[in-house]
């Protein structure tokens, strides 16, 4: 029996993703033999500094990329906002599934207030500039604090430090099954997500066609072209996942619409647009919307917010 062995990263959340999309291949090709190989990358191991110090250049998905690249592994399984709009020669993203819910929810310490609601001053955990800026914009006296860690170590988080709320990505706390922690979903009109959340993708390397040939089953259409929208803006604005960029693509019957935001650190400057076209325009659309959210200001904003943070270390 053929192997086939899939690249993932070994957190508990990546792991039940990447057995998902197993699942889906063994129920259409059963003749092959699927092994995990476990990949710790860079942002796995640097759990003390705010991801935005870090930089935004992979820092999920490097080490499984060369993996790739170096033929240990036959594919990898990504969250599709953790991969950079810019791939490595020789890979492609060969198949994006079928979407989560992409919006962000609370989950509150208390369990029950919400996180409009939260009182004056509360702490409140993310990990995202995108988030942090969105919010503040709505609730400028909250106090923001970076949390770090996978899902299971954010929960413990949350019990350990003097927090209100922390916020999450709803597709990561669906996929670990614990829907009942949330405390409510934050509405996209509010705080729209990252550039690709709650997506899985499949990269392989170009030209192994046996290998994109399997995996295109999994591809779902209307997601593929909604999250290809978005990483149009985000690579044409030049925003690595780690600024105050957020994106929302979605059919609305015959139409694509996606809506953009770019915002400083403080929430108090915002820029938000929408644009709406033929899904089989998804990349151009990405690049029309980007240029309007330029037109509006978004490259200055984006250049102080790369400032705030050279000055700050």
């Amino acid at each position: 029996m053929q192997e086939i062995i899939i690249g993932s990263r070994d957190s508990e959340l990546a792991l039940t993703q990447t057995y998902y999309i197993i699942g889906e291949l063994k129920s259409k090709f059963p003749e092959f033999n699927y092994t995990v190989k476990k990949i710790k990358t860079q942002g796995d191991k640097i759990l003390d500094v705010a991801l935005a110090k870090i930089g935004d250049k992979g820092l999920f998905v490097k080490e499984i990329e060369n993996a790739l690249l170096a033929n240990e592994i036959d594919l990898a399984v990504h969250s599709m906002k953790d991969v950079p709009t810019r791939l490595p020669e020789g890979l492609v993203i060969s198949a994006i599934t079928k979407r989560e819910d992409p919006r962000d929810c609370y989950i509150a310490k208390d369990g029950k207030t919400g996180l409009f609601e939260s009182r004056e001053g509360a702490v409140i955990g993310t990990s995202s500039l995108r988030r942090s800026a969105q919010i503040l914009h709505h609730r400028p006296d909250l106090n923001i604090v970076p949390i770090r860690g996978n899902l299971n170590t954010r929960f413990r988080k949350l019990g350990e430090m003097e927090l209100d709320g922390m916020i999450l990505a709803y597709a990561g706390v669906y996929r670990m099954g614990w829907k009942d922690r949330i405390t409510h979903l934050i509405d996209c009109q509010k705080c729209l997500p990252a550039v690709g959340q709650g997506a899985l993708g499949i990269e392989s390397r170009l030209g192994d066609e046996n290998i994109t040939r399997m995996v295109s089953v999994l591809n779902d259409k209307e997601t593929n072209a909604a999250v290809t929208a978005e990483r149009a803006m985000l690579r044409k604005l030049e925003g690595g996942c780690q600024v105050p960029i957020g994106a929302y693509g979605r059919m609305e019957g015959q139409e694509l619409v996606l809506e953009g935001v770019v915002a400083g650190l403080d929430g108090k400057e915002q820029i938000r647009e929408t644009i709406r076209g033929n899904m089989n325009d998804a990349a151009f659309l990405g690049e029309s919307l980007a240029s309007k959210l330029v037109s509006r200001g978004a490259a200055e904003i984006l250049i102080q917010v790369r400032q705030e943070f050279d000055a700050n270390g």
